[in-house]
Parts: C-alpha cells; structure tokens; sequence
C-alpha cells in the first residue's frame, strides 16, 4: 500500500505533484491547519504530513498519530512542532533550512533602506496630499558603518549586498573565524563594540538564551544616538519596550521590525510610533522562496517514505534504517561530547578535531560528526541539527578534521574532539560501555569516568585538600542535592577536574559562590 501524506497548509501545485510522482498518495487540505479538532481527528490515517507555520503539531496531535512516520515544514522554523513529543513517539521532523535565505536577507536590506529613507511615512504623507518635502529628511547609506549580528548564511548574504551599496560592514559572531571574515571582507568585533560603531544593525540570529533581549536597554544606552536597528530573525531578539522608550526620545532614530514577539501581532508597545516600520513577518514570503522550500519538503518527504532516506532532519542524523541501531548510543556519546565542549566554548571556533579509534572507526563517521558538530553548536546558535551542522561549520569558516584509528588503547571505542578557539585548545574524549550509556573518560588530558546527566557542574581547580568539603558544604547550603561527583587530577597538587551531577537547576548566585572558592579556577553549569 503506497503511504499517504497529508498536507494542511498552503503548498504549490508543483510541490503536489512531486509527491504523486514518487508513488505517493496526497490528501491536499490547505485550509485544515487551523482546524486543530479536525486534524487531530484525521492525523492517525496518514503516513506523513507536510506543514508550513498555520498548523500547529502538539503533543495531544500525535497521541493521535498512530501511523505519523514524518512531519516535513516547508521552511526553517519549527517552533509549531513539539518536537519532544514527536521524537518520542518516533516522527521524523524535517525542515528546509536553506530555502529561503535569500529572500530573508532582502527583506532586510530593504528594510534598511526603508528606514534610512523614511518612505512609509513619506508614502502616506503624500497620498493624503500633503507634499511634506522637507519634512523627510533621509540620510544616505553609503559610507555608513552596519553592524551584523550572526553572520551565518543569512547574515553572510546581507553582508555581501550591503558592500555593494558601499557600506562599511562590521560582524559579530562568536562561530565566525577570522578566516571567514576574511574571506567576506567583514571586519570582525566583539558585540560591546560593533554596539558603539555601527550607524545600522540588523540581526540576523535564531533566538537562544544567550540571544534573548540581546539588544536591551545597557546595549541601547551604548548606541551611537541616530542608530537604526532592523529585526527580520526572531521576536525576542530586542526587549521591544526598552526600543520603545529609545524610539521615542530619539535616541534610537528607527527600527524596522519584521518578527515580534507575540505572533501574530495584534498589538505591540512599538505600533504608531512615526518612526518604527512593520511588516508581518515576510521574511520568507516571495514567491521563489515559497516555491523552492515546497518542493524541497515533498522531496524529503518521499524520499523518506518511498526509501528511508533521511535529509534535514530535525531530531535524528541522517543514516539509513540498517545502521541506526548500531549507530545511535555512539551518536548520542557524539552529540554529548560536542555539547559538553560547545558549553564550554566562549570564543571564535577555528578548528574542530574528531579521532575515532577503535570499533566506532569502522562505523558511519560523517553521521557522527554530525552529531557532535550540532550539539557544539546548538548552545549558541540553537536550531541546527545534525545535516545543517557541517553547513553552518563551514559557513563559519571552521575547518573540520576527521581521523581515525584501529586501537583505542584501554576502550573497545574512543571518540575525541579537539576544539581549537582563538584563545586555546581544548580536548575531550568519551566511550559507550556495554550498557549502551555513553561516559565522558579524559578532559583536558586528565582521566576520569563519568555519565552524562541533565544537569551538572564542570569544575577545574587546584589540587589541595578540602576543596571537595567546601564545595559540597556551598551546596549543601543552598539545599542543592549533589547526585553523583567525578574527579580527576593532572597530578598530587596539580591542576583537577570534576564533573558534578545535581538535582535540578544551579542558581546564579550559588555559582558566583562556587566561583568565589579559593581552590576554583572555573566554574561552569552544563545541561544535557
């Protein structure tokens, strides 16, 4: 029986028929994705469903999805799909990251030029009559100093088309090696100063922690008075009541947003105000960008159901249904690896290492990789998997080094990352034991043996007597449960590492605490 995929939202004809041509049944309903009772009471007769923003995929949804083998979302952002959920009950979730690029990146520059130019005001002025001339005094973009936050292939376009308007291009991207900036004829800073320098800035990064209200009220106050600030990213971004405030004393000249948070925007604290430009969110709505990411998706999608390929995939490498079940406890051990070292990563990325030794060097390495270069680079950067990874790793101009090695010295298998930064070199391994759990076994050169837990503490410190006491009496304190404590030592009064499992979250002021310990040289809270 050929399986059947249901599409609820809005997608070409084009995109269709590709399906129907792979042997493929279409159910095409456009409209049902905001019918939420009726598709939740359909779902379970479908293979697949193909998605754009309209339908919402919630965990109630897939309780119902008894036959769901893959949800495939025409464009990158997959906010409206649970996927905790859908990993759980095995749905493959794809996107299409690269589809749209181009068009995002347009929309921002024009934006820009918008903003310098006043023209929705100057539009509306004149069509009521008015012939205000002097009233729109523009300002010219030549010359002018852009500052781009995220410089991955979104932000690299804007780069591209603003130095062919003659703008001084300066970025900020922790990811961005000096290399790569190089080669874009970027000027890379750090965000305190592209902050103070810049005459316009554009964001062009996914919402993380780390992102969140990264423009606030301390990074405004530091703005040249006259900036212009463009959002055509992610809601979040900028703390949009701190914009307000700015927007109306001046400081800030415009802004011109086309993401919000709370979407869809009926209201906003930055709506009316005469020098702030708004659109909803079309970002990637031109006609070719919803095009190529249609037909993207329903390749994906039947490639997976027709063969069991699988490209794009949110929440699983892609490898064929043969090597999945002897690959997945390494990829798991990859990924954590990865975090673990991206967690600790504060600098430009110049250089990533993997050695694969032992039984692991004969498996699928590239899938591994994969898997260790997503979870290095998700911490900052948060949507990418394990196919965008190797992309966004070389849009950033880190080089990527793979060996391998028949023996592992004292493992049956070993995987080690060397991370290389601007600033130092750092090198962590890890094994998978016969109970299928993945172990951190030597960081920094010091061995050690420890499972990786959801939350923990990385501590180096030095060597003395009555470090272990004192740190668990500060958590003790706090009433924080220690689970589990991994140590390890260069040697008898050296340089020591530990690997601490605890009971839920570290406060920050438990970690100024820790931090402030005489023997402790780092102190680092890690989630995984």
């Amino acid at each position: 029986m050929a399986p059947k995929v249901l599409i609820s939202d809005a997608l070409s004809p084009a995109a269709v028929q590709i399906f129907k041509d792979r042997g493929v049944e279409v159910d095409f309903q456009p409209n049902l994705g905001k019918d939420k009772d009726k598709l939740a009471e359909i779902i379970g007769n479908y293979d697949g469903l193909a998605i754009r923003s309209n339908t919402k995929v919630t965990a109630k949804m897939l309780e119902k999805a008894n036959k769901l083998k893959v949800i495939g979302r025409a464009g990158i952002g997959v906010d409206n799909v649970d996927i905790p959920a859908a990993t759980a009950k095995g749905v493959i979730v794809m996107n299409t990251p690269f589809g749209n690029s181009i068009t995002t990146a347009e929309h921002a520059i024009t934006m820009m030029l918008a903003l310098a130019r006043e023209i929705p005001a100057a539009d509306t002025s004149t069509q009521a009559g008015k012939w205000e001339k002097n009233r729109f005094m523009g300002i010219e973009i030549t010359g002018k100093t852009l500052g781009v936050i995220g410089c991955g292939n979104i932000g690299s376009i804007v780069v591209d088309r603003a130095q062919g308007l003659k703008m001084k291009v300066i970025a900020y991207d922790p990811f961005l090696s000096p290399e790569r900036a190089v080669d874009l004829g970027v000027e890379k800073v750090e965000l305190a100063e592209l902050i103070k320098r810049a005459d316009f800035i554009t964001l062009h990064t996914p919402l993380t922690d780390k992102t969140k209200n990264i423009i606030d009220a301390a990074a405004i106050a530091k703005m040249k008075k006259g900036v212009r600030i463009i959002n055509c990213a992610r809601g979040g971004l900028v703390d949009e009541q701190t914009l307000a405030d700015a927007l109306k004393s001046g400081h800030v000249a415009g802004a011109a947003f086309d993401v919000f948070v709370e979407e869809p925007a009926s209201s906003n604290v930055l709506f009316g105000l005469p020098n702030f430009i708004a659109t909803p969110h079309l970002g990637a709505s031109t006609t070719e960008a919803q095009e190529n990411v249609a037909l993207q998706v329903a390749e994906q999608m039947s490639d997976y159901l027709m063969s069991g390929a699988i490209s794009n995939a949110i929440n699983f490498p892609s490898i064929t249904a043969e090597e999945a079940p002897k690959l997945t406890p390494y990829i798991a051990l990859a990924e954590k690896l990865g975090s673990f070292a991206g967690q600790l990563t504060d600098s430009g990325v110049t250089k990533v290492q993997f050695c694969y030794q032992g039984q692991v060097a004969q498996m699928k390495t590239k899938a591994l990789t994969s898997a260790a270069l997503a979870g290095m680079l998700k911490p900052m950067l948060g949507q990418v998997n394990v196919v965008s990874a190797p992309i966004i790793a070389k849009e950033r101009g880190i080089v990527i080094e793979e060996m391998t090695r028949e023996g592992a010295g004292d493992y049956e298998n070993l995987i080690t990352i060397t991370v290389t930064t601007e600033k130092q070199t750092r090198h962590v391994s890890g094994t998978v034991f016969a109970d299928g759990r993945p172990r951190i076994v030597n960081i920094k050169g010091i061995r050690m043996d420890a499972e990786f837990a959801p939350s923990m503490i990385y501590i180096t410190n030095k060597d003395k007597p009555g470090f272990i006491g004192t740190f668990s009496g500060t958590l003790g304190e706090a009433g924080i449960n220690i689970a589990t404590f991994h140590v390890g030592r260069e040697a008898p009064g050296g340089s020591a590492v530990a690997l601490i499992e605890i009971d839920g979250d570290l406060p920050a002021e438990v970690l100024k605490k820790v931090q402030a310990l005489p023997q402790v040289q780092q102190a680092k809270p890690l989630k995984f």
